[in-house]
């Protein structure tokens, strides 16, 4: 059994390894490490024992209490605790042996829990649900309420019945964790206080990967930022409620960025009602609908320099009809999109690299490979002040496919190159029924649009 004392003079072993590749970045993190556990109070002291049957939760909260009231951090040894129902106080600090201690829930009620208090951190240790069973008042394997600044790194959270992590109204970050197996979300934030979520692993959850809600439409200051999110489930079903690997509801101001999404049931980043996002250098591969959306009632997204490779449509910034408005999509790689779904489509279809509908500009982006159309441009009426220059499109059976409805408004298209588009470069649409096969440059027919500079590729 490892002691406190053991584990600080072997990670001061370590140090040796500054002169190595990542040796320095590893040293200063076992330095803050080592600095954290002086003075602390080491479980093996007070007859915390790992790898017995025994239920050591009651010990457990007793020495976290102890070590809160005088401000110092529990040190838990490496091995297997079995635990439940364990409340974290203000200034609680637990430490354990990365890969090496783990927190077993027992069942019965939840696993850890904190609320209404300043500050809390966990840091090295493997929280394991085992799937067990958790009471109907907590929503995640680890509960967070009203903490100001809970932080959650160098984790390892699995096996919930609910979410791996959960927090309402927290500020604080998780950071460099592994979650996995969440029947739920992997991570679910709600009424975020400028939180962070870096650098995580995200894997195999039933419903949703990274999810930042609000109850209320609001600020709320979300960075999401260099995650890998893989194999999202929609077992709750629906048409993308679930499924996603980051998902955005109602939170303004929040930043998704260089994130690397795999394999989800329906959006790899998926923004509902959220103003003011930026979606940038993400890299998004085989969504099961829409890759990267922002929908219903925003106003302005940013979404630029993504790689988006499979979905069945790229990227799509709608519902102007419930405001939803003001966009950049620019600098985009967009390819392989399947005109095939989760679900039967009631209004559009699905095989689309872009689309868009009002005050957007559309610039610099690749779309290769789209089984319908490159890029729709407004849906029946709602069209309004688009511009689409100097975008490639390539190899769809259709390059655009533009709204000539009656009240659909100004639109610009010029500088594009389009190839190998065997039913139109630029066709006109009434809602789903195609009305013109080429707009042509210069006079198009119809008042709200302007073509020029376009370059028609035959295939």
């Amino acid at each position: 059994m490892l002691s406190r004392r053991s584990v600080m003079i072997g990670l001061g072993g370590l140090f040796a390894m500054a002169g190595w590749p990542g040796g320095q970045s590893r040293a200063s993190g076992q330095t803050l490490a080592m600095a954290e556990l002086r003075g602390g109070f080491d479980a093996a002291d007070a007859g915390i024992l790992p790898g017995t049957e025994d239920d050591q939760s009651r010990k457990l909260q007793d020495l976290i209490d102890r070590a809160a009231s005088v401000g110092q951090p529990v040190f838990l040894p490496a091995g297997t605790y079995e635990v439940a129902n364990l409340e974290l106080r203000d200034g609680s600090r637990i430490v354990g042996v990365p890969g090496l201690t783990r927190l077993v829930y027992r069942g019965d009620g939840h696993l850890i829990a904190a609320q209404d208090i300043g500050r809390v951190s966990l840091s090295g240790i493997t929280f394991d649900g085992a799937n067990r069973w958790l009471a109907d008042y907590t929503e995640g394997l680890l509960s967070f309420r009203s903490v100001n600044e809970a932080v959650v790194e160098n984790c390892e959270i699995a096996g919930s019945r609910k979410c791996g992590v959960y927090l309402a109204r927290c500020g604080g970050r998780i950071d460099g964790s592994r979650i996995t197996g969440a029947a739920e979300a992997g991570v679910w934030a709600i009424e975020g206080k400028g939180f962070s979520i870096r650098d995580n692993e995200v894997f195999d959850c039933g419903n949703g990967g990274i999810l930042v809600h609000r109850w209320t439409k609001g600020e709320d200051g979300t960075v999401i930022t260099g995650n890998r999110v893989a194999r999202i489930g929609a077992t709750n079903g629906g048409t993308g409620q679930y499924g996603n690997g980051i998902n955005v509801f109602r939170a303004d101001n929040v930043l998704v960025s260089h994130n690397h999404v795999s394999d989800c049931a329906f959006s790899a980043i998926r923004a509902n009602s959220a103003s003011n996002i930026t979606i940038s250098g993400n890299q998004a591969f085989r969504s099961g609908e829409t890759a990267v959306y922002a929908e219903f009632e925003f106003e302005a997204a940013l979404i630029t320099g993504n790689i988006i490779d499979g979905a069945a449509i790229g990227i799509s910034v709608a519902n102007f009809d419930h405001g939803g408005r003001l966009s950049t999509v620019s600098d985009n790689i967009v390819r392989r999109l399947v005109n095939k779904g989760p679900y039967v489509p009631t209004i559009s279809s699905f095989g689309f690299g872009i689309s868009v509908e009002a005050d957007t500009l559309v610039t610099g982006n690749l779309v290769e490979d789209a089984e319908t159309a490159a890029l729709a441009i407004g849906w029946g009426p709602y069209l309004r002040n688009v511009i689409v220059s100097d975008n490639i499109l390539r190899g769809s059976p259709e390059g655009m496919q533009v709204s000539v409805v009656e009240g659909a408004g100004r639109t610009m298209i010029r500088g594009n190159i389009v190839e190998g588009a065997a039913r139109g470069a630029i066709a006109g649409y009434r809602w789903k029924e195609r009305v013109v096969d080429e707009l042509e440059d210069g006079n198009s027919g119809y008042g709200h649009l302007t073509l020029t500079d376009n370059a028609r590729i035959a295939p």
